[in-house]
């Protein structure tokens, strides 16, 4: 499907940016796109299969939400991952969510191991991020391959109605209104897990941000946060 072909690569590229930011550096996660009612575009495992920093636009293949091939020839040579159900879950149960992002960053699953929580450390270091954090991310308890609805619909109850939630043992899922979204928003978990990492190990205690400090943030607009950013994880490659 050619009129698919931007999107497939949009997707393509956002796994290459995942793993040049150590979110996903091996061979396991994902990246899902909604495109329509019945659709979504996945990153699939292909016959050469090398890893999530290699990925190309075949990688990229449609799917219905129940895992069946979304046109004649699409999963030919691919298998759709493990763990679809915890993309199609998310986009049936989370209003705005059009694209989902599973990523297995160790900073992450340290910090949750650790017993901390990812909480407003930061301020003007990371805007979206901190306002991320201060609204909180739950944690889904359970280390397990989410491979099927139950196990993806108590994840989703994990979630609740935040755009992230931390899974155990695992990494983390995050969706958003697009592809930059949700990939924007696990890079600012995970780069305030990797500074929670660094107080902890330096003997220090983590604290919130005061509130009045996180009043004082403004929103820059999403043609900075989202614009200059994703432009930004693009240029990087």
């Amino acid at each position: 499907m050619n009129d698919l072909a931007p999107l497939r690569q949009e997707i393509a590229v956002a796994c290459r940016v995942l793993a040049a930011r150590g979110l996903a550096d091996g061979f396991l996660g994902h990246i899902s796109l909604r495109v329509d009612e019945r659709c979504l575009l996945i990153r699939c495992r292909g016959p050469e299969e090398r890893g999530l920093a290699w990925t190309t636009e075949r990688d990229i293949r449609l799917v219905t939400l129940d895992g069946e091939p979304g046109a004649a020839g699409e999963l030919d040579g691919w298998d759709p991952p493990n763990e679809l159900p915890l993309h199609t879950e998310v986009l049936r149960a989370c209003p705005g969510a059009r694209a989902v992002v599973h990523a297995h960053p160790q900073a992450v699953v340290a910090v949750d191991l650790a017993g901390a929580r990812i909480r407003p450390i930061v301020g003007a270091f990371d805007i979206p991020g901190a306002k991320l954090a201060a609204g909180g991310v739950p944690v889904y308890p359970r280390g397990v391959l989410v491979r099927d609805r139950r196990l993806a619909a108590e994840m989703v109850s994990a979630m609740g109605d935040r755009p992230v939630v931390v899974l155990r043992g695992h990494g983390l899922t995050s969706h958003g209104g697009d592809v930059p979204e949700a990939v924007l928003r696990a890079v600012s978990v995970d780069r305030i897990a990797r500074l929670s990492l660094q107080v902890l190990s330096a003997g220090g205690e983590l604290r919130d941000l005061p509130d009045e400090d996180l009043a004082e943030l403004p929103d820059l607009g999403p043609a900075f946060n989202r614009g200059v950013a994703w432009r930004h994880e693009l240029a990087r490659l």
